[in-house]
């Protein structure tokens, strides 16, 4: 038989936070990804306005459409610009989620980002649009970096759990201390970045973005009570498979968390939304999981906040103290490399027409290829 030929695959990724957009170009085959350059750009002010808006309503059906061609056109020029001299043989992009709504009764996910300028810059394939096939078949179209994660950091005879904290947290529990092949499970837990990074703009008058190393947040005293009632939202109590965005917990819900702080210090109501994340996204754990996992790594933006990870250990090591909270880039994955590399994962799946979703955890009612394919001409 064939040996497999990896592809030098570029994963394009930019989260709910709307802060930059990071690129992963990775060697990928089914069963390994290695990570052989990682770059970022943090998207124009105007761009993030427009974005922010888009993703919170504010943007008319014409200023999306034209907003869609605009960030496919800062994908392509971004990478053109940054890019070693290695030119990828595919590429994989997420896109900019403006809207998701995992409802049975209408699900439906946007993300902004037309391929078809990456494809032309680069002269490469372009698979995109990942989400819409799970949905289609009945699936939420999230957690979709559920195969990238077992591959990565699954360790047999081990329970690991990945948590990416972007905007918003999502696990994935990889549970293979028995079986030849891990229980898999994974949803959305909450916010991570999302509410810290929103306080962040209001109190700074926009001049700062997110909580440097979560120094702001550490400063405070978080408020218990508030923290106690806002863990009652019901979607902490939903039963997975389920995900989540600022639909639920952006701009809305922290126009409400700053009326009920309006007596706080800047310092407190970030230390209390922090504790807020934190302990949403234990809480998750105690409700969703058969067992606590014996090592959590974190990922993303957020497990560069300090403050939020020392928030997520304490909490954590008060149920399971056996419990130990790393950071991928302490297992050699740079912290926003995840999540990019995972679509580079995908894209090749989806290249080599394998089926890339897991039922089990998106809720779809078959494995499906995901993405599709804009080729240029």
């Amino acid at each position: 038989m064939a040996r497999e030929r990896p592809l030098l695959v570029l994963g394009i990724m930019s989260g709910t936070s709307i802060d930059a957009v990071d690129y992963a170009l990775c060697e990928v085959s089914l069963t390994r990804v290695r990570l052989v350059k990682l770059c970022q750009a943090k998207f124009p002010k105007l761009l993030r306005r427009r974005l922010h808006a888009a993703a919170s309503n504010r943007a008319s059906s014409h200023e999306v459409g034209q907003l869609h061609h605009d960030l496919g056109r800062f994908y392509a020029t971004h990478f053109r610009q940054g890019r070693s001299q290695s030119k990828p043989d595919l590429v994989g992009l997420h896109g900019q989620t403006v809207f998701h709504n995992p409802a049975p009764d209408g699900r439906a996910s946007l993300q902004l980002g037309e391929p078809a300028y990456l494809s032309e810059a680069l002269r490469v394939p372009v698979v995109s649009n990942f989400r819409a096939a799970d949905m289609a078949a009945g699936g939420q179209g999230a957690p979709l970096a559920t195969l990238f994660h077992r591959l990565a950091f699954g360790k047999p005879g081990q329970h690991v759990c990945v948590n990416n904290l972007g905007g918003i947290s999502n696990v994935t529990s990889i549970d293979w201390r028995r079986g030849r092949r891990p229980a898999l499970l994974a949803f959305d837990t909450g916010p991570a970045n999302v509410l810290l990074d929103l306080g962040v703009r209001r109190f700074t008058g926009g001049r700062e973005s997110f909580d440097r190393d979560g120094a702001r947040g550490a400063r405070g005293r978080h408020a218990e009570t508030l923290v106690t009632d806002w863990l009652k939202h019901p979607f902490f109590r939903q039963r997975p498979p389920k995900s989540t965005g600022r639909e639920v917990f952006g701009e809305s819900f922290f126009a409400q968390a700053m009326r009920k702080m309006s007596r706080l210090s800047p310092f407190d109501a970030l230390a209390t939304l922090t504790e807020f994340t934190a302990r949403s996204l234990v809480l998750n754990y105690r409700l969703h999981l058969n067992s606590l996992p014996s090592t959590v790594i974190l990922c993303g933006g957020g497990a560069a906040n300090h403050h939020l990870v020392e928030r997520i250990r304490v909490n954590l090591q008060a149920m399971a103290r056996a419990t130990n909270v790393v950071t991928c880039a302490e297992l050699g994955w740079p912290l926003q490399s995840v999540e990019p590399a995972a679509f580079a994962l995908l894209a090749y799946y989806r290249w080599k027409r394998k089926p890339a979703n897991i039922p089990g955890t998106t809720g779809a009612e078959r494995p499906v290829l995901l993405g599709q394919i804009t080729e240029a001409g």
